[in-house]
């Protein structure tokens, strides 16, 4: 559970701090379609402050990763992995948006999806044999 945490951590950490910074290229990027508006990059930016909130729990979580506060970390995550996957292949097969990234993003958000089940999985519930 401590390297998943730290793996989501530094992933969730650098695209936060991405998306404060530079939201427009990111989603260039990302997306090949840069952000156009003040409202577009506010929203990106509000993003990227959660996404950077999100990496800091991981991290913090990470070194107490057998407490329940961390099952509750990895708990949300899995439901972030589940939303990006979904949100960024509907981005790729209903809107048409495409670049080299956008499907191995896609497989990565996935992939910590499953991880963050088989961490889950695993977890002892109070009183249980």
């Amino acid at each position: 559970m401590a390297n998943l945490l730290l793996v989501m951590g530094v992933i969730e950490t650098l695209v936060g701090v991405g998306l404060l910074a530079a939201p427009s290229l990111l989603a260039s990027i990302l997306l090949s379609s840069p952000l156009e508006g003040a409202v577009c990059v506010l929203v990106a930016r509000v993003g990227g402050a959660a996404l950077l909130s999100l990496g800091v729990a991981c991290l913090l979580a990470r070194g107490d990763a057998d407490a329940r506060g961390a099952t509750g970390v990895i708990a949300a995550m899995l439901v972030y992995n589940i939303a990006a996957t979904a949100l960024l292949a509907y981005a790729s097969l209903g809107l048409g948006l495409e670049s080299l990234l956008l499907w191995p993003v896609i497989v990565v958000h996935g992939a910590l999806a499953v991880w963050c089940v088989v961490c889950l999985r695993g977890v002892r519930t109070p009183g249980a044999a």
